[in-house]
């Protein structure tokens, strides 16, 4: 029996609300076999995050080339990078194990605000990431950071993702989650603008929903499941999880990427 195998490339979310931990549970939840190179570790919970360790670059390096070279990979995502350094690694070690099926996840700030990418690596980041991203899913805020302009409408979205592709990623998902009105994301491949829509559910348990809604996406790409497909499958996913997101902590509880299979496989 073949399964498909996906690497999250992030960083490690004590609380297991996002993170590596996020990413781990959703791919088991979707029948893919997970495995990581961490970033950076989190001292973090519900209400925010209290300290951050870095991994060395070379240390990322050794962990991609561990998984890569003996179990091998059918898609790959990134999700917290920190700063330049790794950034750098990443981008390297993408290339040099052809990563083709790379979901981009430019994770800049937790749901509590702590910062998570330097501000300098911003520019890092856009130069050499997002030209190696089949699939980049910024949220308003990142989209907002990465092309200098305004994102605060559905019409502004549009122009962003135009933007962004730009830079090089063949596909860019800017999701208006923290729009008013339906929870909806718009999709660009540099010919097809689509909108993605789906309920907004009233809750504040909402940590993590970037990281499972890009995991997800990397768990069709690792099934070869079509991009687009994989992104609508991922905003269904995404959407369960928020509809059945567990209340735990003080603060922004996670979603629930183990929603639908009982309490027994949390």
């Amino acid at each position: 029996m073949t399964i498909p195998r996906a690497l999250t490339i992030a960083g490690s979310d004590s609380g297991g609300g996002a993170g590596i931990q996020a990413d781990l549970k959703t791919f088991s939840a979707l029948g893919v076999f997970g495995m990581t190179a961490i970033t950076a570790l989190t001292a973090q919970n519900t209400t925010g995050v209290t300290a951050i360790v870095e991994m060395s670059p070379r240390f990322v390096e050794e962990q991609i080339d561990a998984v890569v070279t003996d179990i091998g990979v059918d898609a790959a995502k990134t999700g917290m990078l920190s700063s330049t350094p790794i950034i750098e690694a990443v981008a390297d070690r993408i290339r040099r194990h052809h990563l083709a099926a790379l979901v981009v996840d430019p994770v800049m700030i937790a749901k509590s605000g702590a910062p998570l990418l330097r501000p300098e690596a911003q520019e890092a980041l856009r130069r050499m990431l997002l030209p190696l991203a089949l699939v980049v899913t910024p949220n308003l805020h990142e989209a907002q950071a990465l092309t200098g302009r305004e994102v605060r409408t559905v019409s502004e979205m549009e122009d962003a993702a135009r933007a962004l592709h730009a830079l090089g990623p063949r596909h860019v998902v800017v999701k208006g989650g923290h729009l008013e009105g339906a929870a909806l994301d718009v999709v660009f491949d540099g010919e097809r603008m689509e909108r993605m829509e789906a309920p907004r559910l009233p809750t504040q348990h909402t940590h993590g929903t970037g990281c499972v809604f890009s995991a997800a996406i990397t768990a069709g790409l690792a099934r070869r499941v079509p991009v687009f497909e994989a992104i609508r499958e991922a905003k269904g996913f995404i959407t369960g999880a928020i509809r059945e997101a567990l209340p735990l902590g003080s603060g922004h509880g996670p979603a629930n990427p183990m929603h639908g299979r009982g309490a027994d496989h949390l």
